[in-house]
């Protein structure tokens, strides 16, 4: 393998021309594609096959007029302090301003004071806005008469904001992205003391995010994709776009050092470092593609998605960026800039950080190891109480609208009346509909504990309202039940109501005839948890056992996969425990811009393992390849580990502190899914790269020796031979130079 990758970094850098022109016609196509291919994106997330999404279904098919994932907005109204709403004016007021919201998408808007939706002082009132579409098919018509009615009662005097899924998001500017290449460069600058050289992953990456973002915006086209989608990819593709190309760009100018003309030194970089950045991107790869197995559509999307933009920056960094370095001939590593030290990333010249570092652990190989498997485990111990809950308005940054909307219902209504549970009773098969009904209301109301409310579809008791109701049922065979939660919706109290309903419905098939289903933005989430911890069993097989029969090939060992498997438990802990921390138990969430505690974002767990277990094992790759690179080459397990950490070391913590950086740079921004997959993923690269992969694995290699490379020798034969250390590489170069010394004395006579 190295030998080709040579062949193809050399021939890259020489035909520099046609590379860079193919990879900008790339480019060029994927951004037309998605100037007139590209759709809406969506934040719902649904699963087939669960109660929630089967009473949704239910409604659909009996009631095919009606939209069940149709829009909806919640307008709320406050008066001015010291007055009340429910003055001659305030109505006037909040009547002109829901006549404004209608459109010809608007199904109903109630008015607040028929509904009796307005809160006991007179001070606050909500109005629900039904429409006959989603969210998405919402025009600016529909938008801009939303805004219409909140400038009516502010010019009444009224405060009005708008929440529901019908509500506009603006546009945030690309704050994550611009702290990440804000990050990246100064560490690049650092790393490689040229601004040329530093530019070079940069240009590289920046080329690669933008061909897989227009791709993706593309495929929109054709599919539902989620809005987290183009923004996950982004993410990943600078985190690892910049990683690659920095080991690659790193060991090119290691090569030039060493007296290399530059065809030669690009080839040489790719066939040793690429080698590395294939199986370390290939790792990534498994782990995102791997969401696939759950059979969960959202996660297929970013799975897939992630995947296909780590396999893009991997051939960016073995194909284009030995072509720009074609372009900048010795500008990358002339012109340095003078204020910093000239030396070589991967050199062996000068004692270093990264040397005194490894002898430090080698000589308290045990300490060391207790102390960072003790550290691990302290900092992971609120994984215990974590509670995950789908993303909501309760988590909208403060002063927005959407979460006034919510606080201000919260507080002046109850918490559950924004979290509000629907029990669909179908009655297809009982033999006395309404009284299904009935009894299913009656059951409900006698739960007691954890219901605010119930409304029941049985509008009064008289015989006109059952009337009423078994024309209904006549018509659609279904009621929907109305349970107010006592709790919020993303409160644990909740969440077991959800269970405690369907417990206390369970008999109804046998009293009745009728079956209850219960939904809701609650019971969804419910389900979804609970189908996620379903299927990560099966994830964490398929991925973990995929990414271990890799590393054996790669390192030719057993105990190098199974520690770097073990190391990647820790990371996830850290990870998790800390995002529990700060999130749900509000430590230090001020830095963050975090204003509230909540449950932790339903699909981290599973996400996170993806993500991070790819990430992990790179830099298990990139660290050990050069240890296993010195052993094979004669040094003994001790020198060859610390061989391979004082050349590996620096360029190692540099790509850490790059993604750590792009990955905390959208912990910052305001979307609470990007914020919480940000700061869980920034945590856990600095916890694999500096804990596990730079402390605890060099203890381990240490204490163990050279029985770290052992494998069975049956198995050893089999084994096909990857020369990730470019053993072959070296031979036929060695041969090369030995037969040009021959001939050249030949040539001068």
């Amino acid at each position: 393998m190295a030998w080709h990758l040579f062949r193809l970094g050399r021939w890259a850098f020489v035909h520099r021309r046609l590379v860079t022109a193919t990879w900008l016609a790339i480019f060029a196509a994927t951004i037309a594609g998605m100037l007139t291919l590209a759709g809406e994106t969506s934040d719902a997330f649904e699963l087939d096959g669960l109660e929630s999404t089967q009473a949704f279904e239910l409604i659909e098919a009996r009631t095919p007029n009606v939209n069940p994932e149709a829009a909806g907005a919640q307008i709320v109204f406050q008066a001015p302090a010291g007055q009340r709403l429910d003055t001659q004016a305030g109505r006037a007021a909040v009547t002109d301003a829901l006549a404004a919201v209608r459109t010809d998408h608007v199904d109903s808007a109630t008015n607040p004071f028929t509904t009796g939706t307005v809160s006991p002082d007179g001070t606050v009132a909500y109005a629900a806005v039904d429409y006959t579409v989603s969210a998405l098919e919402l025009t600016e018509t529909d938008r801009q008469a939303l805004a219409r009615a909140k400038d009516i009662a502010g010019q009444a005097g009224l405060q009005a904001y708008v929440g529901g899924d019908a509500a506009e998001e603006s546009s945030e500017p690309p704050l994550g992205e611009l702290i990440g290449v804000g990050v990246a460069f100064v560490v690049l600058t650092i790393t490689f003391g040229s601004l040329v050289a530093a530019g070079m992953p940069l240009l590289t990456a920046v080329i690669g995010v933008g061909i897989g973002v227009t791709a993706i915006g593309t495929l929109s086209g054709f599919v539902e994709l989620g809005s987290t989608t183009p923004a996950l990819g982004v993410m990943l593709g600078l985190a690892v776009g910049i990683d690659y190309a920095l080991f690659i760009m790193s060991r090119y100018q290691h090569e030039v050092r060493q007296g290399h003309d530059l065809p030669e030194a690009a080839g040489r970089a790719v066939g040793t470092a690429g080698s590395a950045v294939i199986f370390a991107g290939a790792t990534v790869v498994i782990a995102l593609a791997g969401l696939s197995v759950c059979g969960i559509g959202f996660l297929t999307q970013l799975g897939l998605a992630g995947a296909g933009m780590v396999a893009l920056s991997v051939l960016i960094a073995l194909t284009l960026l030995p072509a720009l370095l074609g372009f900048a001939g010795q500008r990358v590593t002339a012109g340095r800039l003078r204020f910093l030290k000239s030396r070589d990333p991967e050199g062996d010249t000068e004692r270093t950080n990264g040397l005194r570092w490894v002898e430090a652990v080698a000589r308290r190989r045990w300490p060391v190891l207790v102390a960072g498997v003790a550290a691990a485990a302290v900092i992971a111990v609120p994984v215990f109480s974590m509670q995950l809950a789908l993303p909501g308005p309760a988590t909208d940054p403060a002063g927005s609208d959407t979460r006034v909307a919510y606080d201000l219902i919260s507080e002046n209504f109850g918490e559950g009346v924004n979290g509000p549970l629907v029990v669909v009773v179908d009655t297809e098969k009982a033999a006395d509909p309404v009284g299904a009904v009935q009894t299913a209301v009656t059951q409900l109301n006698s739960i007691g504990t954890g219901v605010a409310s119930v409304v029941s579809p049985l509008a009064g008791t008289g015989k006109k309202a059952r009337a009423a109701l078994a024309q209904q049922l006549d018509a659609v065979g279904f009621a929907a039940v109305t349970v107010i939660p006592a709790s919020g919706p993303t409160d644990a109290a909740t969440k077991d109501l959800v269970t405690t309903i369907r417990a206390a419905l369970a008999g109804l098939p046998a009293e009745t005839g009728a079956r209850a289903l219960v939904t809701g933005q609650t019971a969804v989430g419910v389900d979804i948890a609970d189908e996620l911890n379903r299927v990560f069993p099966l994830y964490l097989a398929v991925v973990v056992g995929l990414a271990f029969i890799l590393l054996v090939l790669v390192f030719r060992s057993i105990l190098v996969p199974l520690k770097a498997a073990v190391g990647f438990l820790l990371s996830v802990g850290v990870s998790l425990g800390a995002t529990v921390a700060v999130f749900q138990w509000g430590w230090l969430g001020e830095l963050l811009g975090l204003d509230t505690t909540s449950p932790v974002l339903f699909l981290l767990p599973l996400l996170l393992t993806g993500i991070l277990f790819g990430l992990a094992m790179d830099y298990e790759v990139f660290l050990v390849t050069r240890m296993r690179e010195a052993y094979v080459h004669g040094a003994d397990a001790h020198q060859a580990v610390v061989e391979g950490f004082r050349h590996s070391a620096r360029v190692v913590t540099a790509a850490a502190v790059i993604m750590i950086g792009v990955f905390a740079g959208f912990s910052l921004v305001d979307d609470f899914t990007l914020k919480t997959i940000g700061f869980a993923l920034a945590v856990g690269v600095l916890a694999d790269a500096f804990l596990v992969r730079m402390t605890i694995v060099p203890a381990v290699m240490f204490i163990i020796g050279r029985r770290i490379w052992w494998i069975p020798r049956r198995l050893d034969q089999i084994l096909p031979d990857l020369d990730i250390e470019g053993e072959s590489l070296m031979r036929r170069q060695e041969a090369a130079d030995s037969a040009a010394d021959l001939e050249e004395p030949v040539t001068q006579h």
